[in-house]
């Protein structure tokens, strides 16, 4: 199957199991269900989803017993972004081309939606099924460190206090470790787990997903300094006039490219041990490093 037919495929099946999970709309309370909805079915690329399945696939597995991870990783991503637009973080009024949820539902809200969506995660998540290898404390303990204190909370506790400052190269890899890359390397992982992966191929796809997840945050860094906020979907060059550290904050845009180019190489090294069948994940990781938005 061809990659644009196979991330269609996947996007479909991770929104047809996200729309089964999430509350419904009319359930009480309604608005509070209605900001998440809108939040979640904002039109995202559900790359972290798609990372998942496929590396279930890799693993020789069926994408969908992977699909509460998927789901369950998408929940916390979007929970993320909902805080990460409010005013008293990045303080954006556009998200995946259309009004950010505090604009949409109010800021109280807003930061409830995020709460819901981050909860919500564990519950998704316990609906998967442990194989021989991973038990159901495997995939809790693997999503909460990514998305906790350490990584990507972390991260963004790092972003928010770099704003306006100097930061080193080894600052910024921290930042964009965290906030960024954990969580696509968690996708994986828990994607491949769900799959029964052999310990080698869970740390094969975790590398890859670190790799790409450095190198795609290193593309977003540039796409908001050459595109426009139409392409992009939400404010272009907010960065920038925020003081935010980014690559081309540090090194210069020609820098970054090349930078992020190589990582996707490194990314690429690292799926040797799983062949033919990471054929996929080697296209996608070429198409997240020439994409223009």
């Amino acid at each position: 199957m061809p990659t644009e037919r196979k991330l269609a495929a996947f996007r479909k099946k991770t929104d047809a199991a996200l729309d089964r999970w999430l509350p419904s709309e009319k359930a009480r309370p309604a608005t509070l269900h209605r900001a998440m909805r809108y939040s979640i079915f904002a039109g995202g690329k559900r790359l972290r989803p798609i990372l998942c399945l496929a590396a279930a696939e890799a693993c020789g597995g069926s994408p969908a017993r992977a699909l509460p991870a998927a789901c369950a990783i998408e929940c916390i991503h979007t929970y993320s972004l909902v805080h990460d637009d409010l005013p008293c973080m990045d303080d954006d009024d556009m998200r995946r081309g259309r009004p950010t949820t505090h604009k949409a539902f109010g800021e109280g809200m807003a930061v409830l939606a995020g709460d819901a969506l981050l909860t919500i995660s564990f519950e998704i998540l316990a609906q998967t099924r442990q194989t021989p290898r991973h038990g159901l404390q495997d995939f809790f303990s693997e999503l909460a460190a990514a998305a906790g204190s350490h990584l990507l909370i972390g991260g963004q506790a790092a972003d928010l206090e770099a704003e306006g400052k100097k930061t080193t190269p080894a600052e910024l890899l921290f930042i964009h470790r965290g906030k960024t890359a954990a969580m696509v390397a968690a996708s994986l992982r828990l994607g491949a787990m769900s799959a029964n992966a052999t310990p080698a191929q869970v740390k094969a796809l975790g590398s890859f997903g670190a790799h790409l997840g450095l190198a795609f945050q290193i593309i977003d860094d540039i796409l908001d300094l050459t595109q426009t906020s139409e392409k992009l979907g939400k404010s272009a060059g907010k960065d920038a006039a925020a003081g935010k550290a980014t690559y081309p904050s540090v090194f210069g845009l020609e820098k970054s490219r090349r930078e992020a180019a190589r990582l996707t190489t490194l990314a690429h090294s690292a799926l040797k041990p799983l062949g033919r069948r990471a054929d996929f994940l080697h296209a996608l990781a070429d198409q997240l490093l020439a994409r223009e938005f």
